[in-house]
């Protein structure tokens, strides 16, 4: 398979990645839990500078210390609707308390979470020296998220895609690269079809066909992806996604998780040589004008488990 015009390389190796995991442990075993900060920071450093596009490497600023306080900051938020929840349970009755807090981690706790770990990450990524930055605000984020979530469960999922693609829009035109930025123009009424497709075909096919709708999915939206005149581009086949899924699964397996390192260098090469980028003269134009960010989100990212916000180059 020909790779796209202006691909992206990685040029990092599993054997080095196993070794800043094997020191991660260790030092995460002496330190009680507390080097598992550093030792998230030391990875993502790793990865975004093994990755590179036109020849210039990203790079990854952020910090564990920042990483730790974030946690912290984010448990309190955390912490502070736990008692909400038993504040409304003594006063009112336990169900009421129950749905306070569920409401409070998905209308509220879950898109903080979202617009405050990718606001995060892009302030602490750059490449050819400028950084990239998210600008959106909460409020405009639950207005997407709120309207989307209801009318995704009252449809029993017949509105995701509109809802996915609203969610992709919001975070993508909020993205920038220095003063210049990003641009998405799909739209959910593209996907609907497909997404009905799953209705039929994944059943049928055991949960293959899910292979397939993910990597046309991945496909439209780099298609719709644009950064002034520059557009991007996705060669993502459901084939190709299947057959590394299940390599990468087998890899973890069958060496009891030794081989994860590589798996995680494997996937990073894997959509690298999939993605295509334009013409790179569009971001020539772009100045510095990067923004100052907390961790706070990131850690609310990692308390509940909220990994999809798309903060690095894969996910504009």
């Amino acid at each position: 398979m020909s790779e796209p015009a202006n691909s992206p390389t990685f040029h990092g190796e599993g054997g080095t990645l196993f070794g800043i995991h094997l020191k991660n442990l260790l030092l995460i075993i002496v330190t009680l839990g507390i080097y598992s900060f550093w030792a998230k920071t030391n990875v993502r450093q790793y990865l975004y500078g093994q990755t590179a596009v036109g020849g210039d490497r990203f790079g990854y600023h952020g910090t564990g210390g920042e990483l730790l306080k974030g946690w912290l900051k984010a448990m309190g938020i955390v912490i502070v609707g736990f008692i909400l929840m038993a504040v409304l349970s003594a006063l009112v009755h336990p169900i009421v308390g129950v749905i306070a807090l569920y409401a409070l981690g998905i209308f509220v706790f879950f898109p903080l979470a979202m617009l405050g770990s990718r606001r995060y990450r892009l302030s602490r990524t750059s490449w050819r020296g400028i950084r990239f930055s998210f600008r959106g605000e909460f409020k405009e984020l639950v207005g997407v998220f709120v309207p989307g979530v209801l009318l995704t469960v009252c449809s029993l999922g017949l509105y995701y895609p509109f809802f996915h693609a609203n969610v992709r829009r919001y975070f993508v035109n909020e993205t920038r690269f220095g003063t210049g930025a990003f641009s998405f123009t799909g739209e959910g009424r593209d996907l609907f079809a497909r997404h009905l497709s799953l209705y039929l075909l994944v059943p049928l096919t055991l949960g293959i066909y899910w292979f397939w709708h993910a990597a046309f999915r991945h496909r439209y939206y780099w298609q719709h992806t644009g950064f002034g005149k520059t557009r991007f581009s996705s060669t993502l086949q459901g084939g190709d996604l299947l057959v590394f899924s299940l390599v990468n699964g087998l890899l973890v397996v069958i060496t009891l998780g030794i081989a994860y390192p590589w798996v995680q260098a494997r996937t990073q090469s894997f959509m690298c040589e999939r993605i295509g980028v334009g013409d790179l003269a569009a971001f020539d134009s772009a100045l510095q004008d990067a923004q100052r960010s907390n961790a706070t989100g990131e850690g609310l990212a990692d308390a509940f488990d909220v990994d999809l916000v798309g903060a690095d180059f894969f996910g504009l």
